[in-house]
């Protein structure tokens, strides 16, 4: 892919065949009843990272997004499993000012915070001027891609739907649309850059020779301009670990080049490590994809 000159002009995309949440009315906040497609990979009745995380995104851009600012930065903490029950979500804005805006979001249910985000957005404006030292990153994409399938690819292996043989020390890289974070709301290019770096960040910057023993309880998106292919791609950049705790970092990518950077931290867990070598019971669209293995 190579580098073009960015755009503020960017239209949300289709919806797709499943969303994570359904709409309901709620006297406090917005609720929502998870679908099928929002279970979860590290355990059975929770939801999964992507459902939750793309739910608050889409709720903080609905709130308090502006056409002139761009979300440049979305982080999420999660707090503690999220069940597959009614969600409710809370927004803020806490500043907003003339070339910056804070916004927060709690992800809640019943009486308990299960996640918490935060978004920064700047206004868009013009580049300085000069040059800056910048690294090559480059991404081929599958070409035959297509549909809700996740895509993997692998140094020595090439691209396939996810399966056992990318299971080695070699570099990952995954290409993947995302899901719609609630039903008849498509997602926007915001909220399927955070639900594939959501998706996908842990998988290729954890993945090794036994699966993924590593589960982030964070990520951060950091995005320079938004996506404008439907599909977005991610690639390991670097993964450091002691004492059971791993650090990954990934650049995202859309059909034109690099767009930002994905982040995580996470912790051990080899008792319920992803492994992609065992098949799996399909309760999900896309969970096919995933087992867990006890260490």
């Amino acid at each position: 892919m190579s580098t073009s000159t960015p755009t503020a002009t960017v239209h949300a995309l289709k919806p797709n065949t499943a969303a994570y949440f359904e709409a309901e009315a709620g006297e406090a906040g917005d609720t929502f009843r998870p679908t099928p497609a929002a279970a979860g990979y590290w355990g059975d009745g929770v939801l999964s990272g992507p459902a939750v995380a793309g739910l608050a995104a889409w709720a903080m851009e609905r709130d308090h997004g502006a056409p002139e600012f761009m979300p440049s930065r979305f982080t999420i903490e999660l707090l503690k499993p999220a069940g597959t029950r009614p969600t409710r979500i809370e927004t803020r804005l806490i500043r907003d000012g003339r070339r910056m805006r804070n916004v927060e979001c709690d992800v809640i249910q019943g009486e308990s915070m299960v996640a918490r985000a935060t978004m920064m957005a700047y206004l868009r404006s013009e580049a300085p001027g000069g040059r800056l030292w910048t690294t090559d990153a480059t991404f081929s994409p599958p070409v035959d891609a297509h549909g809700d399938d996740v895509y993997v690819g692998s140094d020595g292996v090439g691209w396939s739907p996810m399966g056992e043989h990318h299971q080695h020390t070699g570099r990952k890289r995954a290409y993947y649309r995302g899901m719609d974070p609630v039903a008849g709301q498509p997602a926007s290019p915001f909220v399927r850059a955070v639900i594939v770096a959501e998706a996908a960040t842990n998988l290729v910057t954890n993945l090794g020779t036994e699966g993924i023993g590593y589960i982030n309880g964070d990520l951060t998106v950091a995005l320079s301009r938004l996506p404008r292919s439907e599909h977005v791609g991610v690639q390991a950049d670097s993964h450091w670990s002691a004492d059971g705790i791993s650090v990954g970092n990934a650049t995202l990518f859309d059909e034109h080049g690099p767009i930002g950077t994905g982040l995580v931290t996470a912790i051990a867990n080899p008792a319920a490590r992803i492994d992609f070598g065992a098949a799996a019971p399909v309760s999900a669209p896309g969970s096919e994809l995933f087992t867990r293995r006890s260490a």
